[in-house]
């Protein structure tokens, strides 16, 4: 049997590369997994050989001790990968697939997967929703590995026809995973479409990933709202204007840009570690607060930014219990939309599949996909947490070679 080893939690601020447990199809008591997944058969799964694994900024904040993800938690929800193992209920893979995985575990069976709500799968955790390597999400074992386990394997895994291709286009296809899906899903669910204006809280790969999505579902205007200098200018070298939403109110530099206060849409894709107006201290409702400002009458909200309902790392008691300070009253006077929650993965994948492969979509360019070996992944998780403008892009196998 061939070993394995994997990018695993040690605390807040530590993560390390260590030997981990061969996946088998089953799964094992461990940290995070929930007593109702216990010693789990999964003869509906298969085992992948990881060919690109991403990090990403929902990994941060466990790795920020800001949720309650327990110590030996292996990480990573971002998994493309070859089969080299099928389970015995497996009817349409086989070994030598290549496939991608969306983010979220999900049985293809209960009444959500069936309505394509796979964001909140009834059968695969003690509560709805499932994903690899993240805290409170079933105990899946994390992708940032050499090897990792994918359960429902007909239905939870996207094949590639044409292996030589997709690995030529790799560095985009990976960021179907998640990030693409998600910021692209967070613009759906802010109702973006042609000649939109649209404000995105939040330069990141999410912010990155649902800039081009605003552009690719056409609209008119895209700015994008980040502290960092270095991610704006990033992101102004993709096609968006820019604001610093610490610098002054946030509607008058909207103005100078649009000649009107208000955009027609906004993102969230920052989450509950925000940073609030002008101070910088850190207040989790002030992006969704700023978001209500800004959006027009009527306009549309999305939240693929994360929310969680423990936060012990948080300053105020309320927030260490998910309580955010809302100023509803401007939401509701205003009659917006907001949509929250995890990306229903499956709902776009394909589609995006296809907008890469047809060059409709430079999202790699455009989030800076950056290709690193596992051993660099601390590296890659310290250079991201200080604000550095990549995707970092794990290469447990060096299967990506120039790509």
């Amino acid at each position: 049997m061939a070993g394995n080893r994997g990018v695993v939690y040690r605390g807040p601020g530590n993560v390390a590369v260590e030997s981990i447990d061969y996946p088998e199809l089953i799964l094992r008591p461990g940290p995070g997994v929930p007593a109702i997944n216990e010693n789990r058969p999964c003869p509906h799964g298969v085992i992948l050989k990881v060919v690109a694994t991403n990090i990403c900024g929902s990994d941060q904040h466990m790795v920020r001790g800001r949720t309650t993800a327990p110590v030996g938690l292996v990480l990573g929800h971002e998994i493309t990968g070859e089969i080299v193992e099928v389970g015995r209920d497996v009817e349409y893979r086989k070994v030598g697939d290549l496939v991608s995985v969306p983010f979220n575990v999900a049985c293809g069976r209960c009444r959500n997967c069936v309505e394509r709500r796979t964001d909140v799968c009834l059968n695969v955790n003690d509560h709805p929703g499932g994903a690899y390597g993240y805290v409170d999400m079933g105990g899946w074992r994390g992708g940032q590995a050499e090897y990792v386990m994918a359960p429902y394997a007909d239905w939870n895994t996207l094949k590639y026809e044409d292996k030589d291709q997709a690995m030529e286009k790799m560095l985009d296809l990976t960021m179907i995973t998640d990030i693409f899906p998600t910021g692209y899903h967070g613009c759906i669910e802010a109702r973006v479409g042609s000649g939109s204006t649209v404000y995105l809280a939040g330069g990141g790969p999410v912010g990155l990933a649902a800039a081009t999505s605003a552009f690719f579902l056409g609209a008119a205007a895209v700015i994008v709202g980040d502290p960092n200098k270095d991610r704006r200018e990033h992101a102004h070298s993709i096609g968006c204007e820019t604001v610093d939403p610490l610098a002054g109110a946030l509607p008058d530099q909207l103005e100078e840009i649009l000649g009107v206060p208000e955009v027609d849409a906004a993102v969230d894709c920052v989450g509950f570690e925000a940073k609030g107006h002008q101070d910088g201290t850190e207040q989790n409702a002030a992006v969704l607060n700023q978001a209500m400002e800004v959006t027009r009458a009527a306009g549309g909200i999305g939240i693929p930014g994360l929310y969680v309902t423990e936060d012990p790392g948080a300053k105020e008691e309320a927030a260490r219990h998910g309580t955010v300070s809302l100023r509803f009253g401007i939401g509701w006077a205003k009659s917006l939309t907001f949509a929250t929650g995890q990306t229903p993965t499956m709902q776009y994948n394909r589609r995006l599949r296809e907008a890469i492969l047809h060059d409709r979509v430079p999202i790699g360019r455009n989030v800076n996909a950056t290709v690193i070996p596992l051993d660099d992944a601390p590296r890659g998780y310290q250079e991201f947490d200080a604000g550095a403008p990549k995707k970092f892009v794990l290469d447990p196998h060096g299967m990506l070679g120039t790509a």
